[in-house]
């Protein structure tokens, strides 16, 4: 593992970053650049089906980002031999730290998809609900724990 890994580092470091960017960023141009566009939608029915509709694609573009992020931080713990070094604690964080993402970004494919069948029962409440509490907390969440984890990251850019 580690001999591939020094081999291709420069390729996994980048997947690994790129995914980050990708996963965080969206989560940014989504809740800060579109959101603020979705509420001058007057109606609310069509507001909530927009917003659904564009969680539903950012869901849909960042998953095999996740997936990338998850294989490159294996090759990357097992090739530095991070569990055997003075800087373990802040890999199993930085570990944790996306575990707790990945879960946080599950439940909002959940959250989203309930309120989508709500939207086609004409249930506006419901789907108001399962969409604000992903936009208020769940989205914020996951871009400052993605943030710490980019951070942490860069520090062991600095060590490794």
């Amino acid at each position: 593992m580690t001999e591939f890994f020094l081999e291709y580092k420069t390729y996994i470091v980048f997947l690994h970053v790129i995914s980050a960017v990708v996963w965080v960023g969206g989560m940014v141009a989504l809740r800060y650049a579109a959101h603020p566009s979705f509420m001058e939608i007057e109606s609310p029915g069509q507001r909530l089906e927009r917003v659904s509709h564009a969680l539903k694609n950012l869901f849909i573009i960042v998953a095999p980002f996740i997936l990338i992020l998850v294989v490159t931080a294996v090759l990357m713990i097992k090739g530095y031999s991070i569990s055997s070094t003075d800087y373990k604690t802040i890999g199993y964080a930085k570990e944790g730290i996306w575990t707790v993402m990945f879960i946080a970004y599950l439940v909002m494919v959940y959250r989203r998809n309930k309120a989508a069948k709500a939207l086609v029962q004409g249930d506006f409440v419901t789907a108001k609900n399962q969409l604000g509490m992903i936009g208020r907390f769940m989205v914020p969440l996951n871009i400052t724990l993605g943030t710490i984890a980019i951070f942490l990251g860069s520090y062991f850019s600095s060590v490794f």
